[in-house]
């Protein structure tokens, strides 16, 4: 009876741990995803999205958002660690190159079936290595309570907002609120020229992209491993613009950061704001409604300017880490089918992030919409020639950063603006070589 009893013992046990192991490779089979979000302004909402997953599905959802600026070295370095990110993002053509070799092939998977065009993709020997998942629009944020109190006093530039449709017109408006700033109850035109590394993104890659537009439709070209800087006098032309008429003087704005700027902003200290969509739900936050809100074109003084629309592109595409367990691909790919066709997800990304997506799912009732939103629209509309991101064609960070620190000296007074140009110039053909290398 004892051996009996001893061997009823031992199989309970051993039937036990076979339920435990089942269980255990039934976890395992399910996979989980980790993905390193490129945008802290909606971390929130990210955080929040996984949870509504995991709660409904029991798949663990990892959200790590790197702080600005930082993406490319968070990137590296989690990527060394044995738990790396299943789900990425690369900026464009540029990041690709970097990370290609760690890029699934995406052509069998549920976000490419939906997505509307190959333009939305980046694509290497017929495999698609990264797909964009947002539609952005930056430009000049204006306060438009401030600015219709500007029109109203006497003698005025403008006698409506309309009339800003070139660089001329928009610096003598600019120059004028600044001499009325008092009067106005602001601090000047433009919010501080913050360039720490929460805000020099601002001025090194996005303004940065308006010469680089116009030289390469000058020359008919999408790309070059040697920029002419055709374009370099506007550049400085709308960067003294900023500098000289803002809410401090321009020796400071190394101290200034992004916060600093949209908090001026935000308390009316300021009329302009260089920045894009994504800063909607920041301005809100700070009690700013729909109808104080506008987005007009970034001005250099182009010929032809005043068909000019605001800059819309992406430099956000998801990568599936290849490297990642088939199990946890599998789970990355699942998830992402779920953001963008479930009713969760797809509220979560257009209606609380604000993104306009690329993918033919959130046609039916899930089209963002704000103030900035819709003067991005309207500016298609009425058939301005919107100006491409092609800040994703820039070497590498190290330039940013070269033609970033040109420009916070030639603002303090402690550098020229021929070193800008030659950061600007000679730089970029530098780190072409070293890329190609």
């Amino acid at each position: 009876m004892k051996k009996i009893l001893a061997l009823l013992v031992v199989l309970t046990l051993a039937l036990g741990m076979i339920n435990i192991f089942a269980v255990a490779e039934t976890t395992t089979a399910a996979g989980s995803v980790y993905y390193l979000n490129f945008k802290p302004e909606q971390a929130t909402q990210w955080e929040e999205l996984a949870k509504i997953y995991t709660e409904a599905t029991g798949v663990p959802v990892t959200v790590v958002t790197a702080a600005s600026g930082t993406y490319e070295d968070t990137l590296r370095s989690e990527m060394e660690k044995a738990e790396a990110p299943t789900l990425f993002q690369v900026n464009g053509p540029v990041g690709l190159a970097t990370w290609k070799d760690y890029c699934l092939d995406l052509s069998d998977t549920a976000l490419y079936a939906n997505l509307k065009s190959d333009d939305f993709a980046l694509i290497e020997d017929d495999q698609v290595l990264g797909i964009a998942y947002v539609i952005e629009t930056y430009g000049i944020i204006y306060n438009k309570t401030l600015l219709e109190k500007y029109i109203a006093t006497e003698g005025a530039v403008i006698s409506s907002i309309d009339e800003i449709n070139n660089f001329e017109t928009f610096k003598a408006v600019a120059e004028d609120i600044q001499a009325k700033k008092d009067e106005l109850g602001v601090l000047g035109a433009f919010t501080s020229a913050g360039m720490d590394s929460s805000s020099d993104w601002r001025f090194k890659t996005h303004l940065a992209n308006l010469p680089i537009y116009y030289e390469y439709k000058a020359d008919g070209i999408t790309s070059t491993d040697a920029i002419k800087g055709t374009y370099l006098d506007n550049y400085k032309a709308i960067w003294d613009l900023y500098i000289n008429n803002a809410t401090c003087e321009p020796a400071m704005i190394g101290a200034k950061t992004g916060e600093d700027a949209a908090s001026e902003f935000a308390l009316g200290e300021a009329v302009f704001y260089q920045n894009g969509t994504w800063a909607y739900n920041d301005c809100l936050a700070e009690g700013l409604t729909d109808e104080d809100l506008g987005m007009m074109p970034i001005y250099i003084g182009v010929e032809g300017e005043e068909t000019q629309g605001l800059c819309t592109g992406s430099e956000n595409y998801w990568c599936i880490n290849n490297k990642a367990s088939e199990e946890d691909i599998a789970a990355t790919e699942a998830f992402l089918e779920w953001v963008i066709t479930s009713d969760e997800g797809r509220d979560m990304v257009a209606n609380q992030m604000g993104f306009v997506t690329p993918f033919t799912t959130f046609d039916d009732g899930y089209a963002a919409s704000n103030a900035l939103l819709d003067d991005a629209a309207e500016s298609i509309a009425n058939g301005d020639v919107s100006v491409s991101w092609n800040f994703t064609t820039m070497p590498s960070e190290t330039w940013k950063n070269n033609v970033g620190a040109a420009l916070l000296e030639y603002a303090q007074g402690t550098g020229e603006w021929d070193a800008v140009v030659t950061a600007f110039v000679d730089g970029w053909a530098t780190e072409a070589a070293a890329a190609a290398q």
